[in-house]
């Protein structure tokens, strides 16, 4: 017997584990940076998103973040709801790559951001390296979470295949 279909909802349809995957880590990256923004940007005022300037740009430069980590947030979740309302949702690649997204923005963030361009750094006033390290440590745990869980569902996959 068939599920009934109502004017919300439609058949099932294959799950599309990339794109699952793709908006989950869309969705993370943009947790993360709200983290950042809301936490290191605002809370405690260790850092703008650029301090290579005047106050005012980078509170400029914050605002400019925050909106982009908005729309994002926004855009993953229309596409998260859209994948929940075909019913191609791929819940274990969702989980996997929301946790790539966040250790790839920690990553970003870190690595480049703090290290290559300097555009701003974790805090002022203090020896960076213990927070440069706690920052970039935390991310490479986030990343490493995600790859395992990716590593998970594509083995339970080929399993699944190989039967």
């Amino acid at each position: 017997m068939s599920e009934p279909v109502g004017p919300h909802t439609v058949p099932a349809a294959p799950v599309e584990p990339r794109r699952s995957m793709a908006a989950a880590a869309l969705m993370g990256a943009a947790v993360m940076a709200a983290v950042d923004e809301i936490v290191f940007h605002q809370i405690l005022h260790w850092h703008h998103f650029y301090d290579r300037s005047t106050a005012d740009v980078g509170l400029l430069s914050d605002g400019l973040l925050h909106t982009a980590e908005l729309l994002a947030l926004v855009a993953a979740f229309f596409l998260y709801a859209d994948l929940r309302r075909r019913r191609t949702l791929a819940p274990a690649h969702a989980r996997a790559g929301f946790f790539l997204g966040l250790g790839v923005f920690q990553l970003f963030d870190g690595i480049v951001d703090h290290k290559l361009l300097r555009l701003h750094q974790v805090r002022y006033g203090v020896d960076v390296t213990p927070y440069d390290w706690a920052w970039n440590l935390g991310g490479l745990i986030l990343l490493l979470v995600g790859v395992a869980l990716a590593a998970r569902v594509a083995a339970r996959g080929r399993a699944g295949s190989a039967s």
